[in-house]
């Protein structure tokens, strides 16, 4: 029986993924849109599917199209939208990542988000793994207010790869931000992943199938 201080998130991107997860007890949903192009803002008519099924949290993507991190204004202005959007229907939280054109943070865009999204919990996605130090990143991260928690495999493809990055990303972080861990986690290599990344939060598409 693994430790109720361990949270497991499932990613989805349909409703019957979503009842799914929370049967084969996910703790969370990130819920998505395409994950095919690593998923981008999921509809409002799939969202509220998601909220009057699930007694789960929804944490909802915040991402306006696949590809790289850096938006134009115009796609900067779509992802207010969508996180006022998600606001006002009441989800749990909103993920999102913003880089700049030399791929750190966009810390003048994150926090910008950040304070629009307010109360809702946010996550930082695995755009922090595109920065050339995602340690440093966290640092920089820790600096805004808002964020919970930071989606990353540590700059690796894979949380293993990526475990001694993660360790020292949730030694950096001190408790300011959550580090939920990803990286092709599955229900089957989860206790191996846990046993060397230490964090609290696992984060993947079969963590629970």
């Amino acid at each position: 029986m693994r430790s109720s201080k361990i949270i497991l998130e499932a990613c989805v991107e349909t409703l019957e993924g979503a009842v799914r997860a929370e049967q084969n007890g996910a703790d969370r949903i990130e819920l998505c849109g395409d994950l095919s192009i690593g998923g981008v803002t999921p509809s409002e008519a799939l969202t509220l599917a998601c909220m009057q099924e699930l007694k789960i949290p929804i944490m909802a993507m915040v991402r306006p199209r696949g590809g790289d991190f850096v938006y134009s204004e115009v796609e900067f202005q779509q992802m207010k939208k969508s996180v006022e959007m998600f606001k006002k229907m009441g989800v749990a939280g909103v993920v999102f990542g913003i880089l700049d054109k030399k791929n750190e943070v966009n810390l003048d865009q994150t926090r910008e988000l950040a304070e629009l999204a307010n109360p809702l919990l946010v996550t930082f996605h695995k755009a922090i793994d595109e920065t050339p130090d995602p340690a440093l990143s966290i640092k920089k991260l820790t600096q805004v207010a808002g964020i919970q928690r930071v989606l990353t495999s540590g700059g690796k493809k894979t949380a293993l790869e990526g475990a001694e990055v993660l360790r020292k990303m949730k030694k950096i972080a001190n408790g300011k931000i959550t580090i939920l861990a990803a990286g092709n986690i599955t229900k089957t290599n989860l206790p191996q992943v846990q046993a060397v990344v230490r964090t609290s939060e696992y984060h993947g598409k079969r963590i629970v199938f």
